[in-house]
């Protein structure tokens, strides 16, 4: 049972450290949803490239997902909220409702069935292999190598990013990059874990952070903490009461953020 779910869990652990990390910026930019969105993007890409390729797991479907996802890392970063009366939020909610009804056309058009579609959709994290494991691991490591070197400058973009001031064009491409390099670590982890876990490792450690500090710092070290421990503990209900694995993680996330919003009607105000 332990060499079972020993990858899933690892790849949990890993999911946990990047997404915790985009998690605390998506929150200063008041972007909760984007994350559904490049998911969904990633989705339709996949389906046209099975429809065009005829292979659900083909390194081919592979670059129509990120393709899609690159766009719309495109469409965000150039459509923020300046001198506009449309919030960034009614165009995520768009690209996303879109990319699911053409998702839905294009899988009614293909041979897939139900099994596939549910895989292409959902993930599949009990069913991780370590190779996929290490090549995701490389991915991120290389996604984190990047922010590091950029965070003061994609820090000071989503700290201003509530201003609504005219973005300048290197903030722009900065912006670009910020997304795109997001859509890279959406799109590796969508087809293993699946959008309810990505959004649950996403925004849930991040948010009950925010709850009980104020620096970036503390937040993304307790983001860090508390979904590695909702996730090992996701991972062991699975074990222990024959769980879905990815359902059981994001009950977990649950119920941390319960725990988070009922400690801190006892607590003082944010350090």
């Amino acid at each position: 049972m332990i060499e079972l779910l020993a990858p899933a869990l690892v790849a949990c652990l890993l999911l946990a450290c990047i997404l915790s990390y985009f998690g605390l910026h998506v929150l200063l930019r008041e972007v909760i949803f984007v994350d559904l969105a490049l998911a969904q993007l990633a989705a339709l890409g996949a389906a046209v490239g099975h429809l065009l390729s005829g292979h659900t797991d083909s390194f081919a479907t592979y670059l129509y997902s990120f393709g899609f996802t690159l766009a719309g890392a495109g469409i965000f970063a150039l459509a923020r909220p300046a001198r506009t009366r449309l919030p960034q939020e009614a165009l995520i909610g768009i690209v996303y409702g879109v990319s699911a009804a053409l998702v839905i056309l294009l899988v009614s058009k293909s041979a897939l069935d139900r099994n596939e579609v549910e895989s292409m959709l959902t993930g599949r994290l009990l069913f991780a292999e370590w190779g996929e494991i290490g090549a995701m691991a490389l991915v991120f490591g290389a996604v984190a190598l990047l922010h590091f070197a950029l965070r003061r400058q994609f820090l000071e973009i989503s700290e201003q990013s509530r201003i609504h001031t005219w973005p300048t064009r290197h903030q722009k491409i900065l912006d670009f990059v910020f997304y795109a390099s997001f859509g890279v670590v959406v799109t590796s982890a969508v087809q293993l874990s699946g959008v309810l876990v990505v959004f649950g490792l996403l925004i849930v450690p991040a948010s009950c952070a925010a709850i009980f500090f104020a620096s970036n710092s503390n937040r993304l070290l307790a983001g860090w903490l508390i979904g590695t421990i909702s996730s090992s503990a996701g991972i062991a209900a699975s074990a222990i009461w024959d769980l879905p694995t990815g359902a059981a993680v994001v009950a977990a996330l649950s119920v941390a953020f319960a725990l988070a919003v009922a400690g801190s009607i006892f607590s003082l105000t944010p350090e």
